[in-house]
């Protein structure tokens, strides 16, 4: 075991996931490039094109901004995370239901036999329910430590 884990680097259980995970992406790989090759390369290209040309520096833009706004001092920008986490999550709900959400999809109600209505009022309340529960989450860590700072402190004599 000693000898694999020197030549691999982790141990044998790590090598099998990542087998595995290979074998499973292989066969999504497979099984999705059956259809039509090359208006999923052209979709793949574009779609990375598009993240790292526009994307990318509008995270980049934003998450500065949000840093200047919480200045440079290291307790103000605790709070950052705390920010960074739900947006992320919201962005990426709308980037995944973007055309439900946006209410651009057609024949949906006959495919599913649901009503595409209230997307949007969905993504607006599953967006504040995780900003709500980043800032009670900030709350709580923030009175933890409040605390626990007043705890080392000795009493003042009256």
């Amino acid at each position: 075991m000693n000898r694999f884990r020197r030549w691999y680097g982790q141990g044998p259980l790590q090598l099998l996931l990542l087998a595995a995970s290979f074998a499973l992406a292989l066969y999504a790989g497979v099984r999705l490039l059956k259809g039509d090759l090359v208006a999923i390369a052209a979709w793949f290209v574009g779609a990375a094109l598009v993240h790292d040309l526009l994307f990318v520096p509008l995270y980049a833009c934003a998450d500065r901004a949000l840093a200047r706004v919480a200045g440079r001092s290291r307790g103000r920008r605790s709070w950052i995370t705390f920010v960074r986490v739900p947006a992320f999550l919201s962005a990426l709900l709308l980037l995944v239901w973007f055309p439900l959400i946006a209410g651009q999809v057609k024949g949906y109600e006959a495919a599913t036999g649901r009503s595409a209505d209230g997307f949007l009022a969905r993504w607006l309340l599953v967006s504040a329910v995780l900003f709500a529960g980043s800032a009670l989450w900030l709350v709580v860590r923030v009175s933890r430590g409040r605390r626990s700072a007043t705890k080392g402190r000795p009493s003042t004599a009256h």
